[in-house]
């Protein structure tokens, strides 16, 4: 798989400005923001590799967050289980920046012919 792993080192040096810096929301919406496409995962999680695998064989080059291998892994799967209405919190899934959601959202997309349109708007995909 050719997925990007973001080095977690980089966003752990944020200015001293306590919001930015401990809010978990405001950290999943700038590291969502800053790639076409986004997924937060566990590396252990078999769902989060399918994710990965769907996005890659689509020729999509999504940069990958493993929660498990960050020091607030915990803090940051728990913000997004609240974005997502509880249930499981990974893999979660931003194209564009914008919440596309969870496993069963992705494949709804993909099914009905959606996701391709959202990867060619957010430049992720030029078929």
């Amino acid at each position: 798989m050719h997925y990007h792993t973001e080095s977690w080192n980089s966003y752990n040096n944020f200015p001293a400005k306590r919001s930015v810096a401990t809010d978990p929301f405001e950290r999943i919406e700038r590291m969502a923001a800053g790639n076409a496409v986004v997924i937060f995962s566990m590396s252990t999680c078999c769902m989060c590799h399918a994710v990965k695998r769907l996005f890659c064989g689509m020729g999509v080059n999504p940069t990958v967050y493993e929660l498990d291998e960050d020091p607030r892994g915990e803090e940051l799967e728990k913000a997004l289980m609240r974005l997502l209405g509880g249930g499981s919190s990974v893999p979660v899934v931003f194209i564009g920046g914008k919440l596309v959601g969870a496993m069963d959202r992705v494949m709804a997309s993909h099914i009905s012919g959606t996701l391709v349109p959202l990867l060619k708007e957010a430049g992720a995909l030029w078929l």
